[in-house]
């Protein structure tokens, strides 16, 4: 067939080729470009900052050579003419920028003749002279003159001496800046007197102070001032010389401009290096780093001498190739490669063409060959319907297809097992071939699941997901899935048995490891609530089948919320898993341990025959708990309480051992911790009674079911009645008169100790103000204070409120705390006795001798009285121990200056020996029981007391 003559048009992807790398190629000449421009540009800043630098050295140096030349007036007393040129003849030598030295004397006009006629005998014909229109004038008449009195060098300067410079405003304003500085100050630029070119300098000045005069202050340097050393610098020499030294004159692409001013002043031009570039475009729109010509210029201000001073370096063209080499490089080369690549592609979008044309061509002749294959496929049919047997064998296979394939014979023995077993199970396939999987695997033949799965097998049954396991070579359990199929010929022969396997180790172990997860605590790794009541039904299922009894052991920590809060929840974490720790090896390994919540944890013991279960084993744990920790670098210990509860025993199952370990545990706590205790069955009408008693107070204050009585405090000496303590009672509806002692440590407990506490000193002061307006006397009224109201932040402020409610006064009413209140942390206890005191109220200690604080604790408690316990005065007419206890603690109150309050009082024989004593105040049954109120106030009203005589046999009661 004809050939087509291919098109000489450009294709598109040459199209985009060359767009492409054009692009690119502008991209990489802008990035190489700006780097250029960048090294130019960091590369003027160097230089433009070196001048600047330069030029402010050269000026401190200016400033030091007056410096040194005005410590010379400062050392010596009387610097004669001789000594100034003498000691400013190499300076001048040095810095040739320097025009002169002078030292202006202040002098007043009556010292004027004088000063003229002393010059004119070394300089005939001289006049004192000043600065007028730009000429030497013979000078004005002046209260006080600054003249040029030494000046060097002479030669060419003689025109300066003995100048009056007082008329030089910048010469003043100078002298007047250096006075308040402190330092040498520069004058503006100004015209010299001994310049003969049109040349501007400027005159540093430094001030000079009477010899040992002080100069501390402003007005002590003005009246020590005796006149002033100056340096005539000549400006534009002055910068040339600093340039010339520092070799910054060579480089003509910089241009210098200098200043004295703090802006590019033109009036203010010293020094300009090059002439301006008249040349310079002005800026363009684009990017610097964009255009063919480099600009910039850099400007710099700093303060020298007491004056502003502005550098500006600006930097001249430059021939464009000379810094851009490398993007210019990067553009030509970019644009060549991109033409050779859009013309590679031109070559490969042709050749396809050409090979689309061939490719049409050879359609034609496939289609005869098409033709001819037809039969060929007829022919292939055929034996595609012998292969399709097979395909369906295969297919089934592949639905049962894992790891490997196995085969077994008809007696189901192992006949061929791919190599994907051996390398999945790590056992060689010799150990399996001609054998049974029962053969290698013992514990089929005695397993239930596995005699089931023999059984299903010689029933000619098909399986799947049999999972069972088996050691490796290298004694490692593996654990392996097989599916299998019975195999029968056209005949329905049984001829064996085929299917596929699979090793699932990981998978069980996955299994196993998220098992123990929700099994187990998370912290300590013991049992959890869900596995200990499956161990523990287990436990009471053996025992009712008749195993050995067992018991229920509640195991709860003392004082762990104290640890916990004061050395943080990591250091609890960590005794807590101790704990588990010394738990679990404290136990046999038949035993279990569990933790339930928090600090509490329970242990389930079954007895043996040959090892009964006693007490011991209780205490054996208990000691194990009690050995020290380390927690935070510090060492803890704790102890335990732990209740008991036997099964067989009271009844109930497993839960009902829980909740009874659970109340023997309280009881256990309830006598001090520390100790185990055994469940019995009145413990469970005590944890009753609790309960009720419990629901009953919370709702007791709202219900007005409190009352106060009030007993009565004599003193001993008079045996009047000077106080009384409020003691609460609550009368309950159903259950009567409610002891404290059934309610008062469960307040406590639960808090609500606090509103009932407030509820008591609220009433006790209203009651007490009420008496006091009755007239029956200002009393003293003791009110009791619970360990959670002195822990309570607003306290202080809770008194002082009722103390304004009621308008008792605060040294009518008297609070009492317990040693253990304040025994905890003893800083923050002094400092909330002493917040109480300020109130004016009074403090006593109640119970004193049955705590734990040290006799020196009081002496920084601000405590007012000592409450002697009953324990102690019960005993005091018999018992030497308790008298001498007694003896102590009145010695020691009355030492510290505190009164004593003797509690329980009820003998004849005790008032006696606390009045033999010394002490001072009473309370007791042998005066009085606690009363109500009504009953109290009919008693003050009455004017009972004790009567001082001592030999009475009875109760002295008398009125007034």
């Amino acid at each position: 067939m004809p050939r087509r003559r291919l098109s000489l048009s450009i294709s598109a992807a040459a199209a985009l080729t060359l767009g492409a790398g054009l692009g690119v190629t502008a991209l990489l000449f802008s990035a190489v470009s700006r780097l250029e421009y960048d090294k130019m540009a960091l590369s003027f800043q160097q230089r433009a900052t070196l001048r600047a630098t330069a030029l402010h050295k050269g000026l401190d140096d200016a400033v030091e050579v007056l410096t040194v030349t005005n410590q010379l007036f400062a050392t010596v007393e009387a610097v004669s003419r001789e000594q100034f040129r003498v000691f400013t003849a190499p300076l001048l030598a040095r810095y040739p920028f320097i025009q002169a030295f002078n030292f202006h004397r202040v002098l007043a006009h009556a010292e004027r003749a004088a000063f003229e006629a002393a010059l004119r005998r070394e300089h005939p014909g001289y006049a004192m002279t000043e600065m007028r229109d730009g000429k030497l004038v013979p000078a004005q008449r002046r209260a006080s003159y600054l003249v040029v009195d030494y000046l060097e060098p002479m030669r060419g300067n003689e025109a300066a001496l003995g100048m009056d410079v007082a008329p030089n405003r910048f010469s003043l304003a100078a002298l007047e800046q250096s006075l308040l500085r402190g330092r040498a100050s520069a004058t503006a630029l100004l015209t010299l007197a001994q310049e003969t070119t049109r040349q501007r300098g400027f005159v540093i000045v430094a001030p000079v102070y009477r010899l040992g005069a002080p100069t501390a202050t402003l007005a002590e340097r003005r009246a020590a001032l005796v006149g002033d050393t100056a340096a005539v610098v000549r400006a534009t020499s002055l910068v040339h010389k600093v340039m010339q030294g520092a070799d910054l004159l060579s480089d003509p692409q910089i241009e210098l401009s200098v200043y004295a001013s703090a802006a590019a002043d033109p009036a203010q031009l010293i020094y300009r290096s090059g002439a301006p570039d008249a040349a310079h475009a002005p800026a363009a729109p684009l990017p610097r780093w964009l255009l063919f010509d480099y600009r910039d210029s850099r400007e710099h201000s700093f303060n020298a001498a007491g004056r502003p001073w502005h550098v500006r370096v600006q930097a001249r063209p430059r021939p464009f190739l000379a810094d851009h080499a490398g993007s210019l490089s990067t553009l030509l080369g970019g644009i060549l490669f991109t033409l050779l690549t859009t013309a590679f592609v031109q070559t490969l979008a042709q050749r396809s063409r050409r090979v689309q044309r061939l490719v049409d061509e050879r359609t034609v002749d496939l289609k005869l060959s098409n033709e001819r294959l037809s039969a060929d496929v007829r022919a292939r049919k055929r034996t595609e319907r012998a292969l399709q047997e097979s395909e369906k064998r295969f297919r089934r296979l592949l639905a049962l297809s894992s790891d490997w394939y196995w085969e077994q014979d008809a007696q189901f023995r192992f006949t061929n097992i791919t190599s994907g077993f051996a390398d999945k199970s790590q056992m060689p396939l010799e150990r399996f071939i001609g054998l049974t999987r029962w053969d290698n695997n013992a514990e089929m033949r005695e397993s239930e699941w596995g005699q089931a799965h023999i059984a299903a097998v010689k029933a000619h049954q098909p399986f799947a997901d049999l999972e069972y396991p088996m050691a490796d070579r290298h004694g490692q359990m593996r654990w392996f899935s097989i599916n299998g199929e019975p195999l029968f010929d056209d005949k329905g022969n049984f001829e064996g048995y085929r299917g596929t396997g699979a090793e699932i180790t990981e998978r069980k172990v996955s299994e196993q490891r998220i098992h123990h997860i929700a099994h187990h605590d998370v912290l300590t790794g013991l049992p959890n609530r869900a596995l200990l009541r499956e161990r523990l039904g287990q436990a009471i299922a053996a025992v009712d089948q008749g195993g050995e009894p067992l018991w229920v052991l509640l195991i709860d920590l003392d004082r762990f919320k104290f640890i916990n809060d004061s050395l943080g929840h990591k250091a609890g974490d960590l005794l807590l898993k101790t704990v588990a720790a010394r738990l679990k090896a404290g136990l046999r390994e038949s035993d279990t341990v569990a933790r339930l919540s928090g600090d509490e944890f329970v242990a389930i013991l079954g007895q043996r025959p040959e090892q009964a279960l006693a007490g011991e084993v209780v205490q054996r744990l208990m000691d194990q708990v009690a050995q020290p920790v380390t927690l935070e670098g510090k060492e803890v210990f704790v102890s335990c309480s732990i209740g008991v509860a036997v099964y067989p025993g009271a009844g109930g199952g497993q839960q009902n051992l829980i909740e009874q370990a659970d109340i023997a545990m309280y009881c256990a706590k309830k006598q001090g911790r520390n100790n185990f205790q055994f469940y019995a069955p009145q413990m469970n009408e005590a944890a009753q009674e609790r309960m009720r008693i419990e629901g009953a107070l919370r709702s007791a204050l709202e219900r007005d079911e409190f009352v106060l009585h009030y007993q009565p405090q004599l003193d001993l000496k008079s045996g009047l009645i000077v106080g009384v303590e409020a003691l609460l009672r609550w009368q309950h509806p159903e259950l009567g008169v409610v002891a404290p002692s059934r309610f008062i440590a469960l307040a406590e407990e639960t808090g609500l100790i606090v509103p009932i506490g407030a509820w008591v000193m609220r009433t006790a002061c209203a009651q007490n103000q009420a008496w006091r307006q009755a007239g029956l006397g200002q009393l003293r009224i003791a009110v009791n204070l619970s360990a959670r109201q002195f822990s309570e932040a607003n306290l202080v402020a809770s008194i002082a409120a009722v103390l304004a409610e009621t308008g008792l006064a605060p040294a009518c009413l008297e609070l009492e705390l317990t040693e253990s209140l304040f025994m905890h942390d003893i800083g923050v206890a002094v400092d909330q006795l002493h917040a109480m005191k300020a109130l004016g109220v009074q403090l006593s200690i109640d119970d004193f001798g049955t705590g734990y604080s040290s006799f020196s604790y009081l002496r920084r408690f601000p405590i007012d009285v000592l409450k002697i316990d009953r324990t102690f005065v019960n005993d005091i007419a018999n018992d030497a121990d308790d008298a001498a206890i007694v003896d102590s603690i009145i010695a020691l109150a009355h030492n510290l200056k505190l009164r004593v309050i003797a509690e329980g009082v009820e003998t004849e024989a005790q008032l006696d020996y606390l009045r033999q004593h010394g002490c001072d105040e009473m309370q007791g049954y042998y005066f009085s029981r606690p009363l109500p109120p009504e009953q109290f106030e009919q008693m003050l009203r009455q004017g009972l007391r004790l009567a001082p005589a001592p030999a009475l046999p009875q109760p002295r009661l008398v009125t007034r």
